[in-house]
């Protein structure tokens, strides 16, 4: 058996918040074992860790805090936020050391503290672009992100200590934050009135709080979420938006998620941390009708956030394009990261049914299948021009990734008392602590997300609970265990309350048939149209594999896709069935023409459809996710 590490390490602490249901186990208590995620982060520790920090390097952004340390005839370059960027691929890698020692990844963590160290202030602020000729503009314009750089690096300070035992940073963290304090709060306390533009301190300083135990730290969280609505949020370069920084209204008041997609979810996992620790209904409330208001009105069906692109940012009910489709990235990791917290909060497998839609469907594709090229957009139809890239001049996307797939194992389970929730299914072993301090032992063997057959083996002795999420896209599950099986069991959380002894075998059985889903009947682009499920995984077509325009597909009234592995795509289960194609003889090239037939004919053709995720790592072409059917 392989042997696990009892130290806790956890993602988020929420053992002593008193609001929390549900407490996430610790990070290295959950060891991957399987043939999806585990080769995923491999990649990600060994070549997608190391050359973003040779990324990180060549765009001069660990130069900015050599300047910030007494340089200032080095150049400044980069976004004003590029510190952000080192933040969170410090924090992807402090997580990284979780699984074990790493000496070259340990190196440039230790390289790039020492950067950070040095380019502290003696008051504590530390922002590399506020420096020298810039620093009377401290705290002057709320669009500059002076808080979402302090975020990222409080949160990578965390990890750091959790998992690497480093102090270092959440020391200069510490004196960062005690400035803060210090400076911005309400006017009558003597402090200047602000807020970020850009939500990230919010959760940041909750978490802060939960490591240090400083009630500052909370304190302060608080009076940034309460401050908005009132105006303070007047970036330069968007003063007649309130609403794309969340700042029209106050929290409490916001009943449906606005503006630019990623502040957003920020913002409200932030929230979600402090009901967690106060307990707060009206804030609840405010989620709860947020969360609604997204799942079920403006998300597209990967999954993915905020369709607008000249606001990346969310637009009205039922605005959901394909191909103009923003999507980032980080939205959907940002996404993860509140519902995380909600399922911590309430226990409602729901938020746990949308952490895996978003895994599979909206994050993952952010990242090539080599690790080394990534999507800032996610759209649901795209030309041969839109392919991953090596890095961006905006480059919050590839290390927000990599922080995500670092954290992985800490999403799959979660206790309660004496009860062990099961989130998320794959080949694992897992050594789980319960309240009382028994340890629980569960491996999961699995050929998961491709195979919907699970088989958990427990070791653990007396009374608790396991409650296995039956996933929301299932509708036929089964469960067997001692001898007992249950059949047509409802999504939901299945419970198993018993005496444990000894070994025990529970077998769970996710049915996974090819589903064809479709749309509300006001969103315009996917009207009429269907698109391919199968398990967990979304499903699209690409030009690489048809003859024609992918556009002009139809898939068959009856339903016989069959499953073809693809070594193409490091082993994922494409589907392979006869469709037809439209065809257009007398289309005589103009943009409009009168017809006299309504329907073009249509011709036989073999359709190939991939998992989304897997999408433009082959070569160029077009790529459709919503399919007209006969």
């Amino acid at each position: 058996m392989t042997q696990i590490q009892t130290r806790s390490i956890p993602v988020i602490r929420t053992a002593n918040s008193p609001f929390s249901r549900l407490h996430p186990v610790s990070l290295q208590q959950v060891q991957l074992q399987d043939t999806f995620w585990k080769p995923r982060r491999d990649i990600n520790r060994q070549k997608t860790l190391p050359s973003q920090y040779a990324r990180l390097e060549e765009s001069g952004c660990l130069n900015n805090f050599r300047r910030a340390a007494g340089h200032p005839e080095i150049p400044f370059e980069g976004p004003f936020f590029a510190d952000s960027d080192a933040y969170k691929w410090l924090e992807a890698a402090a997580w990284t050391l979780a699984e074990g020692q790493h000496p070259e990844l340990q190196n440039k963590i230790e390289e790039l503290v020492g950067l950070i160290e040095n380019a502290q202030c003696e008051s504590g602020y530390l922002n590399t672009f506020f420096m020298f000729e810039r620093e009377h503009e401290r705290f002057t314009d709320t669009g500059a992100h002076e808080l979402y750089c302090a975020g990222h690096l409080f949160q990578a300070a965390v990890a750091l200590n959790r998992a690497g035992g480093n102090n270092k940073l959440l020391e200069v963290s510490e004196k960062h934050a005690r400035h803060m304090a210090q400076t911005l709060g309400p006017a009558e306390e003597g402090k200047k009135p602000w807020v970020d533009g850009h939500p990230e301190i919010e959760m940041a300083l909750v978490e802060l709080y939960r490591e240090t135990g400083n009630q500052q730290h909370l304190q302060l969280a608080q009076y940034f979420l309460d401050a908005r609505g009132r105006g303070l949020a007047r970036e330069k370069i968007w003063t007649f938006w309130g609403s794309y920084g969340q700042d029209h209204q106050p929290f409490r008041d916001l009943k449906e998620v606005t503006g630019h997609a990623v502040r957003m979810v920020y913002l409200s996992a932030g929230a979600a941390d402090l009901v967690l620790e106060t307990g707060e209904q009206a804030l609840k409330d405010a989620l709860d009708a947020q969360w609604h208001n997204m799942t079920e009105k403006r998300m597209s069906v990967n999954g993915g956030i905020g369709p607008r692109h000249y606001i990346e940012g969310f637009g009205k009910d039922h605005e959901l394009p394909s191909e103009s489709a923003y999507n980032e990235t980080c939205a959907a990791v940002g996404s993860i990261m509140w519902s995380q917290r909600m399922l911590s909060l309430t226990g409602d497998v729901k938020y746990a049914d949308l952490i895996e839609h978003q895994l599979f469907n909206a994050a993952l594709p952010g990242v090539s299948l080599d690790g080394q090229s990534y999507f800032y957009v996610n759209p649901l139809a795209a030309g041969p021009e839109h392919r991953r890239q090596g890095w961006f001049g905006c480059a919050c996307c590839p290390p927000n990734a990599a922080r995500l797939l670092a954290t992985l194992p800490g999403y799959f389970y979660s206790t309660e008392k004496d009860s062990i929730h099961v989130h998320l299914y794959a080949q694992s072993s897992s050594e789980i602590q319960l309240w009382d301090g028994r340890m629980v032992r569960i491996e999961q063997h699995t050929h998961y997300p491709w195979d919907g057959h699970i088989k958990l083996v427990i070791e653990g002795t007396g009374e608790f609970a396991l409650k296995l999420r039956i996933p929301a896209w299932c509708e036929n599950a089964s469960v067997k265990v001692s001898g007992e099986v249950f059949q047509n069991v409802p999504a939901g959380c299945f419970e198993i309350q018993r005496n444990w002894e000894g070994t025990t075998e529970v077998q769970l059985n996710l049915e996974m048939p090819v589903r064809f889903m479709v749309s509300h009947p006001h969103v315009a682009d996917s009207s009429g149209k269907v698109s391919v499920f199968r398990g967990p995984l979304l499903y699209c077509a690409e030009s690489v594999d048809h003859a024609g325009d992918v556009r002009d597909l139809v898939l068959p009234a009856e339903n016989t896709l069959q499953l073809q592995a693809s070594s193409a795509l490091q082993g994922a289960l494409v589907l392979q069935g006869t469709g037809q194609v439209k065809l257009h003889p007398t289309w005589s090239g103009k943009l409009y023409q009168y017809t006299a037939k309504i329907h073009s004919p249509l011709q036989t053709e073999q359709i190939t459809l991939v998992p989304y995720y897997t999408w433009a790592n082959r070569e160029e072409g077009r790529m459709q996710v919503w399919l007209d059917h006969s």
